[in-house]
């Protein structure tokens, strides 16, 4: 059974930081594309950073770029945000997401989806 599982949720105030882990089973991780996705409330679905299975590349949107970091260690089947200097609209539920291959920045290119771990930022 496929399955990815987001962890390093919480609540936390502007500034700081937080690192959001997503350990895969049943698949072959070496072999797949991940990405990190978060949807605010009353919000679609949106790109934040994504990773090419060896990890040589890495793409971010430009609301994160410079404070976010998505790293993957493929021993341990497991895909890293660590996000810095927070701000309140970085406010959303995470998602962790894969796919085969082929490196991808849209929600609907990714076809195994995480449950998403909750990213609370006050001000």
């Amino acid at each position: 059974q496929v399955q990815l599982v987001e962890s390093g949720g919480g609540s936390v105030q502007a500034g700081d930081s937080l690192r959001l882990s997503c350990a895969a089973s049943g698949l072959t991780f070496s072999r797949y594309v991940m990405g990190w996705f978060r949807q605010a409330p009353g919000k679609e679905r949106e790109f934040a950073a994504a990773i090419t299975w060896s990890g040589t590349t890495t793409s971010y949107a430009d609301s994160v770029k410079g404070r976010f970091t998505i790293s993957r260690d493929n021993a341990k089947n497991t895909v890293y945000l660590q996000m810095n200097s927070l701000k309140p609209e970085d406010t959303a539920v995470y998602y962790c997401a894969g796919r085969r291959l082929l490196f991808a920045t849209t929600p609907e290119e990714y076809g195994i989806w995480g449950q998403g771990t909750q990213v609370t930022v006050s001000s």
